[in-house]
């Protein structure tokens, strides 16, 4: 294990704290970075990801979608 300090706003600092808890930031912080750092994580991700039912639903409906309406950000 290596040490990290990195600086995050009051409101990230203490929702983390309530919700994560002072004692296990560190690793909620290594397992939410670690599919962007490690390829056979990404790569498990990518696996999982083809078979959620839910996922590939929302992805067909998403598709379908003409282009400026799949671009809407405000629905």
């Amino acid at each position: 294990m290596r040490k990290l300090t990195i600086t995050v706003s009051e409101e990230v600092y203490e929702g983390l704290h309530r919700r994560i808890g002072a004692r296990r930031i560190s690793s909620f912080i290594d397992r939410l970075a670690r599919p962007y750092v490690s390829e056979d994580a990404a790569e498990a991700l990518y696996r999982e990801a083809l078979h959620d039912q839910d996922r590939l639903e929302a992805i067909a409906d998403w598709d379908d979608l003409p282009a400026d309406e799949a671009m809407d950000e405000s629905s």
